[in-house]
């Protein structure tokens, strides 16, 4: 995982630790001032948001537990990794294309970062500029030249 995303990780768990968390009990309460309980959808409705949101918090501590910050430092750019940015052409439609390979919790297809876990990334690993290589998606199979490698 890159620090960039690490922090991200990081000042989410904070937020929602600091902001939501009190949110959340500040509803249970105010609808708990409403009477009874057993009829209370409002407090069944807050009561069922805070435990979403423990969960959203326990997940998000076992990733940053488990998480490993790469030295961007120590990356070479002689075949694709993690935190590498590909410049490819599918050979088919000669369209450009280029990606980062990302961890799984960084992903953002809008900002051109892909999961090491998607079929393209898999499809690229250990593979050098100018390697050919075709990868198996679910529409098929594409064939990709790799153009450049660069640290993301």
């Amino acid at each position: 995982m890159s620090q960039e995303g690490y922090d991200k990780l990081i000042a989410e768990l904070q937020r929602l630790e600091s902001i939501e968390r009190p949110k959340a009990s500040a509803a249970i309460a105010e609808a708990r001032e409403k009477g009874d309980l057993s009829e209370n959808s409002e407090y069944d409705a807050a009561k069922e948001a805070q435990a979403h949101l423990e969960d959203k918090i326990n997940q998000l501590k076992v990733t940053i537990s488990e998480a490993k910050v790469v030295d961007t430092s120590r990356l070479s750019t002689d075949a694709v990794q993690i935190l590498s940015k590909v410049e490819m052409t599918n050979m088919t439609n000669k369209a450009k294309m280029t990606y980062t390979i990302v961890s799984e919790s960084e992903a953002n297809l809008r900002e051109g970062k892909i999961s090491i876990k998607t079929p393209i990334a898999q499809g690229l690993l250990n593979h050098k500029v100018g390697d050919e290589v075709e990868v198996k998606i679910p529409r098929g199979t594409i064939k990709l030249r790799i153009d450049k490698i660069t640290i993301g």
